[in-house]
């Protein structure tokens, strides 16, 4: 029986080095690439036809978000499992409308990893019985915890900040990617949330979500 082809994303060399040694103790499983970043997923996914991409949301560069909308266009017999430190139902939705199809987070077991592989490649979708909803349409309490602020109260900069941070990044590589001080970062999410009304950098995402700042 053909084995199921994995391409690993993670920008963590470590996480990485892990994840093929987990992988291909398996005796169904094989990992044809790896990729530290979201720019070169859709040219490995091309080249290597894996079945199922293992894909880290905050990464510098192109994120994993951006990187699986990517693979919905150009390669869309490849299925994503995001496999992340982010727990946020928000980041759940995120990565739903971006095609992907399982959800795991970093602080699950092994096995629980290897069965959401097994269980997209046959077909399925995978995630935790807690957040199973957000994958079927999304959970109305979720969006009752919103604001009825709007992008326009915003100015460019912290738009795209606000963006930069539902994406998953850190406030060191938002710095980096606007060429601004982290300092300056950390002020523009103070106002962001200050204007929105907002609390946490979950209730920005899912401000981010509805109002389609983001590119999924």
């Amino acid at each position: 029986m053909p084995k199921i082809r994995v391409l690993i994303v993670d920008d963590h060399a470590v996480v990485r080095t892990a994840l093929r040694a987990l992988l291909e103790a398996q005796p169904d499983l094989e990992v044809v690439g790896e990729a530290e970043d979201g720019t070169v997923v859709e040219r490995l996914c091309l080249e290597a036809s894996p079945d199922i991409v293992l894909l880290d949301l905050g990464m510098p560069g192109r994120s994993g978000l951006a990187a699986a909308a990517d693979l919905r266009r150009s390669c869309p017999r490849t299925k994503v499992v995001v496999l992340t430190m982010h727990e946020e139902p928000a980041y759940v939705r995120l990565a739903a409308a971006g095609g992907a199809a399982g959800y795991v987070s970093k602080h699950a077991l092994a096995t629980e990893l290897v069965d959401a592989i097994r269980t997209v490649h046959q077909g399925g979708r995978y995630t935790t019985p807690e957040l199973a909803a957000l994958f079927d349409g999304g959970d109305p309490a979720i969006r009752e915890r919103g604001t009825d602020a709007r992008p326009e109260i915003l100015s460019d900069r912290e738009r795209e900040v606000t963006r930069l941070v539902a994406l998953g990044y850190t406030n060191s590589e938002i710095a980096a990617e606007l060429h601004i001080g982290q300092k300056t970062v950390e002020t523009h999410r103070s106002h962001i949330l200050s204007k929105l009304g907002l609390r946490t950098r979950a209730d920005l995402v899912r401000f981010a979500i509805d109002f389609k700042l983001i590119d999924v």
